[in-house]
C-alpha cells in the first residue's frame, strides 16, 4: 500500500485548485470558495515535507502557486480578515519561510512579517496565553498550540532576536493547567476566567480527552523540538513532550496501535478508533525519535500506529481511488450560542466521521515521511 501513497497525493493535488481543494471537506460541505484557512494550511504543510523526502518536484510547484493566489505582492493576503483575531489563521503561514528561502520572492518574507504582527495583536490572558479566537474570549485550546507556536519559532529563528521566552511562556501555561495529572493526558480547552459553559467552575477546564486536540499538541512539540536551538527552551519542552508521548502511548489500541476518539474511554458506546490524532500521535513519535529526543522505541510505537491506519483506514473506492477514512471532520468547544459543543463524551462521539479530509490526510503523510527517513 505504501507505494500507492505518491499516485493517492498526486490525485489529490490534480483535482485542487486554490478556488477549491479536494482535501477539505468542510468547505466542500458548505459550498464556500477556498480562502487562507488552516486546513489547508496544514495539508500544503505535507506536501511541502513530501517534496523534501522524495524530491518530487510537482509538489513543491503545487504549493507555490497555491500560496501565490493568497500572497499579495505587499505581503498582504488574499480572503485573510484580522479582524477575527483566530489562531487557526496563523497556521498556514508556517510554509512562507520555505517559499522565501527557495524562491526569494520578498511577498513571503512580507507575509511572514503581516501573520507575526497579527499575532502580536492577539488578545491574552491575564496569564499572557493568546486567546484561542476573539469569540473564545479568555479561552486556551491545546489546537491553537499547533496553530501558532510553530509559526512564531520559525519567525523569530529567521528573523527575530531568538528569545523563544513567549513560546515557552505559552506551553507552560497549556502544561500547568491542561495536563491532568492522574493519566498525563491533556484536556482540550481551558477557560482561565472560568464563564464558558462547558468549563468546570473550578479548574476552568472541559470535561474530556479529545484524541485530535492531543495530537495537536504533540506535533506543535514535536515540530518545536526540530525548530528550536539547543538550549533552556529546548529543553524544557523536551522535558514536556517526553512526558506527553509516554502517557499517551499507554492509552493505544493494543491490535491496530490507534487511539482512541475519547482517549481514555476505550471500547465505551459509540467510541472508535480515529485516524487523524493516530497520525498525529504517530508523527510525533516517529519525529521525536529520529531528532534524538524520545527513546528509539518511540519509532517502533509510531510506525506500528502508521501501518494500523494503512490497515484500517486506508483502502480503494469502486473507482480505484484511495481515500482515507476515520477522520472525525471537525470538534470544538462552543461559543455560547452553540451548546451542542459541549466537551461532553456524547458530544466527541456525534461529529461527522469523513473520509479524504486534509486534518486526516496531512499528519499521514507527514507520518509517511518520517517512515520514508526510516527506512530509506
Amino acid at each position: 500500500m505504501y507505494e500507492a501513497f505518491d499516485r493517492f497525493v498526486s490525485g489529490l493535488i490534480q483535482r485542487s485548485t486554490p478556488e477549491r481543494t479536494a482535501w477539505n471537506v468542510e468547505k466542500l460541505r458548505q459550498g464556500k470558495p477556498a480562502d487562507w484557512n488552516y486546513i489547508d494550511g496544514c495539508m500544503i504543510t505535507a506536501l511541502l515535507s513530501l517534496a523534501e523526502i522524495t524530491g518530487e518536484k510537482t509538489y513543491f510547484d503545487f504549493v507555490e502557486r497555491f500560496i501565490d493566489a493568497f500572497v499579495e505582492e505587499d505581503g498582504t493576503i488574499r480572503t485573510y480578515d484580522p479582524s477575527r483575531r483566530t489562531l487557526d489563521d496563523i497556521n498556514e503561514g508556517r510554509v512562507l519561510f520555505e517559499l522565501y528561502d527557495r524562491t526569494g520572492k520578498t511577498k513571503y518574507k512580507k507575509a511572514a512579517d503581516y501573520l507575526m504582527e497579527q499575532l502580536r495583536l492577539q488578545p491574552r490572558t491575564a496569564e499572557g496565553s493568546f486567546w484561542h479566537k476573539k469569540i473564545y474570549p479568555n479561552q486556551v485550546w491545546l489546537d491553537g498550540v499547533y496553530m501558532a507556536q510553530p509559526f512564531a519559532a520559525l519567525y523569530e529563528k529567521r528573523f527575530g532576536r531568538g528569545d523563544y521566552g513567549d513560546v515557552l511562556r505559552q506551553i507552560r501555561v497549556v502544561r500547568e493547567h491542561m495536563r491532568d495529572p492522574k493519566t498525563g493526558l491533556y484536556y482540550h480547552g481551558y477557560d482561565q476566567s472560568r464563564k464558558a459553559f462547558w468549563a468546570d467552575r473550578d479548574t476552568g477546564l472541559s470535561q474530556n480527552f479529545w484524541l485530535r486536540a492531543i495530537g495537536w499538541f504533540s506535533v506543535a512539540l514535536a515540530d518545536l523540538m526540530e525548530i528550536l536551538p539547543a538550549g533552556g527552551a529546548r529543553e524544557e519542552l523536551s522535558g514536556i513532550f517526553r512526558d506527553l508521548m509516554e502517557s499517551a502511548a499507554r492509552f493505544a489500541d493494543e491490535e491496530t496501535g490507534l487511539y482512541w476518539q475519547v482517549v481514555d474511554r476505550a471500547g465505551e458506546p459509540g467510541n472508535y478508533l480515529e485516524s487523524s490524532g493516530s497520525s498525529m500521535l504517530a508523527y510525533a513519535m516517529l519525529k521525536g525519535a529520529r531528532l534524538g529526543v524520545l527513546p528509539k522505541e518511540y519509532a517502533v510505537q509510531g510506525r506500528k500506529t502508521f501501518d494500523g491506519i494503512v490497515k484500517k483506514y486506508l483502502s480503494f473506492d469502486e473507482d480505484g481511488q484511495l481515500e482515507l477514512g476515520g477522520i472525525c471532520l471537525v470538534a470544538g468547544l462552543g461559543p455560547e450560542d452553540n451548546r451542542r459543543r459541549d466537551g461532553t463524551y456524547a458530544y466527541y462521539i456525534s461529529e461527522p466521521v469523513v473520509k479524504n479530509d486534509a486534518k486526516g490526510v496531512a499528519p499521514l503523510l507527514l507520518c509517511y515521511t518520517e517512515v520514508k527517513r526510516l527506512i530509506g
